[in-house]
């Protein structure tokens, strides 16, 4: 029963910071029809400056994700300006932009920073833990379940409950359409693309703090962001927030019995989904 309560809560706990990094990416394919694989290393960023004011700085922890979240969306918005505006429908050059973009900001990263990887830390006001049968477990990671709720409402309330919303899915649905109502649709598909940029830089803060932060992490978590995309769905914030559930806690109790099969058991979820509905759980168009 413990085996299954602890696992259970990393699963949640970990999905929650899987539905923080994978969000933006769904909303920016769904939206925009931008494959970002540079996602991934917007989070990694996000984590090293957020430990650098939490930790070498020695200000407040939610300061220092306020601060990663926000250079991850300035990032976002020089890449979107830059890059993506004009690559709509290009597929096959915006994975070439955005792969090369990973090694471009890991060697920054690692210039400004350094090649060590850096410890999780523990912010004064989540720290001590609390006890499952003859185990403890930290109030860091509870926390963490409740900041991506407490998301996932707010991003859901946003998209389906207001006006701001309503144009998003009109850009979502039809683009020509809603150009021909009077959208701005490039103006929308860049508030879009710096939102989840900045949600991807404030999950890295929060990742960083309950795991640590390495130059890898572009990569590594990028790989989850994808599978969970496909998964869920994309342009769905139910979607992203259902596929990171189902991820986070199969990748925790599969690890839990037997760590060698966690990317294997990821990887089949996947595969089960597109082949029984390609499209995702609650996906709502395609690139």
């Amino acid at each position: 029963m413990e085996f299954f309560a602890l696992n259970l809560l990393n699963g949640i706990a970990f999905g929650s910071i899987l539905f923080l990094l994978a969000s933006g990416l769904s909303l920016a394919l769904g939206v925009m029809g931008i494959l970002n694989l540079a996602h991934g290393a917007l989070y990694m960023v996000g984590g090293f400056v957020g430990w650098t004011i939490a930790i070498q700085q020695g200000w407040n922890f939610w300061l220092a994700v306020l601060a990663g979240a926000v250079t991850a969306g300035l990032l976002g918005l020089l890449m979107e300006r830059g890059f993506f505006r004009y690559l709509h429908g290009r597929l096959n050059e915006q994975v070439l932009l955005t792969f090369g973009l990973i090694y471009i900001l890991r060697n920054l990263t690692r210039w400004i920073w350094g090649p060590i990887p850096k410890a999780p830390f523990t912010a004064p006001l989540l720290s001590g833990s609390f006890p499952v049968g003859d185990y403890t477990y930290p109030f860091s990671r509870i926390a963490t379940i409740f900041i991506g709720i407490i998301l996932a409402i707010a991003l859901w309330w946003l998209l389906e409950k207001t006006r701001i919303g309503a144009t998003i899915r009109a850009g979502m649905d039809d683009k020509e359409m809603a150009t021909g109502l009077g959208i701005n649709v490039g103006l929308v598909s860049t508030a879009v693309f710096s939102l989840g940029a900045f949600i991807a830089g404030g999950a890295g803060v929060i990742g960083a703090h309950l795991f640590g932060v390495n130059l890898d992490l572009g990569l590594s978590v990028l790989l989850y962001a994808v599978i969970i995309v496909v998964v869920g769905g994309m342009g769905s914030i139910v979607g992203a927030l259902s596929g990171s559930m189902v991820i986070g806690i199969v990748d925790s109790f599969i690890k839990g019995l037997n760590p060698e099969l966690g990317y294997f058991s990821i990887y089949l979820i996947m595969i089960i989904i597109l082949l029984i509905k390609p499209s995702g759980l609650l996906g709502k168009r395609k690139i």
